[in-house]
């Protein structure tokens, strides 16, 4: 064998998971089945999820055969049902390979998560992923429940009218939003969640899902904050943060800038009474009519969500109403009026790393000025991905994660990796 082979684990009917021995792990990149060498493989980082996915069959190696065998029964005991399963990675940390399993006709829907592969070592837990960024701003062990809670009581007491504080309320205590933990505890990065309507539909959209099985995460803001009440917790985060950061743009809401007319106010609010911390914007990029109201307000930064830069891909996952060029002059109106540009870049193996989309990526960077990508995991179905994207554009055969962003640093070495939004200081 030229690779390390791993335990693959399975999980029975109960969700217990176990390694199954004479057997080595497998991971998938697209249609692309390779076992798992535990020489690139990380031990499961804290705050990762393990999950089981029913109504699928584990692929593994045969180290017998050293052939690909679907395992629908635990070998060992024959009868007993197993499922395959996978790893959804903490922050931080991008997936270099997905769960490698079939689909059964008729399977239930997979929630929005990412299925990173993972495998048994003997001692621990490993996946196969890699660290993009080592902050610590989303590390749960940082985040007590007590001082969550103590904070959302200071914030009850001190802005007893914000909607906007009482719906991050529920996000800290009801859905475990990390970043709405930070902003009632006083760290790093806040969200400002404004836009209750999106120009895309997204497959994967996590606040809203019209005509689809797939549940969404978590329920999208049901009401437009005030400009006023958006700097006013704004305000309050920056004065108690150090380098502190606060975002539009967050997971449960729609597009935040089909919500500039109270957008824009408010960053100039934010501005007229302090220099301090940064103003982000994650978006789609779709309205740079609307961006440059926002950048002559005084944003500071903007974070473009792409899963793919050919538009025939990135039109089959968003579903727009808007024009890809559009986005395209966004990041290069932002770039090009000195404002840190990020693109959120959505990871899936198998589609990100063909040699189509990482050639057509590296052509992308440099034409347009990209300062940071930020690498994430694609929060859905890989196999459904996959077929999507591979019906919308060519995907060959996978050049390797790693070696896309080896290449990437090597051809761009002036473009930053990570995973969250840096503040300013550290442009």
């Amino acid at each position: 064998m030229d690779f390390e082979a791993v335990a693959p684990l399975a999980a029975n009917e109960e969700g217990e998971i176990f390694e199954l021995e004479g057997y080595a792990a497998v991971g998938a990149s697209g249609n692309y089945l390779t076992p798992l060498d535990g020489e690139k493989l990380v031990v499961q980082p804290h705050g990762s999820e393990t999950l089981f996915l029913p109504d699928r069959t584990l692929v593994a190696l045969d180290l017998d055969s050293m052939e690909l065998v679907a395992l629908e029964e635990n070998p060992y005991n024959p009868g007993e049902p197993i499922f395959p399963v996978a790893t959804f990675n903490s922050p931080g940390y991008i997936a270099t390979a997905s769960c490698a399993f079939i689909e059964e006709p008729g399977a239930q829907t997979l929630p929005l998560f990412s299925y990173g592969a993972c495998g048994w070592d003997g001692e621990d837990m490993v996946v196969a992923a890699l660290r993009v960024d080592r902050s610590r701003r989303q590390d749960l062990r940082l985040m007590p429940r007590e001082k969550v809670e103590s904070g959302v009581k200071r914030f009850q007491k001190k802005y007893p009218q914000n909607r906007l504080a009482r719906h991050l309320e529920h996000c800290a205590l009801v859905y475990g939003c990390p970043a709405a933990k930070n902003m009632f505890i006083g760290r790093e990065e806040a969200p400002l969640p404004t836009a209750q309507t999106c120009n895309a539909r997204c497959l994967g959209c996590l606040s809203l899902q019209k005509d689809s099985p797939i549940p969404h995460s978590q329920d999208r803001i049901n009401f437009t904050p005030t400009s006023q009440e958006i700097a006013q917790v704004a305000l309050e985060h920056l004065s108690r943060v150090k380098n502190g950061v606060v975002s539009f743009g967050q997971g449960c809401e729609g597009e935040p800038l089909l919500a500039t007319k109270v957008i824009a106010p408010a960053i100039a609010m934010i501005r007229e009474q302090t220099s301090d911390g940064t103003i982000n914007l994650n978006s789609n990029g779709s309205r740079p009519d609307l961006l440059q109201q926002c950048l002559d307000s005084g944003l500071d930064s903007i974070r473009v969500s792409m899963n793919s830069v050919r538009p025939e891909c990135y039109e089959a996952y968003f579903r727009p109403s808007y024009d890809f060029k559009d986005v395209l002059k966004s990041i290069d109106m932002a770039g090009f009026r000195g404002k840190w540009v990020s693109i959120n870049y959505l990871n899936m193996p198998g589609f990100t790393d063909s040699p189509e989309e990482s050639e057509a990526f590296l052509k992308f960077l440099k034409d347009h000025p990209v300062n940071m990508i930020q690498w994430r995991n694609m929060n859905f179905n890989p196999r459904q991905y996959y077929d999507a994207m591979s019906q919308a554009g060519e995907c060959g055969v996978p050049i390797g994660v790693d070696v896309m962003l080896d290449q990437i640093s090597r051809q761009r070495p002036n473009v930053r990796f990570g995973y969250f939004n840096p503040p300013k200081e550290s442009f």
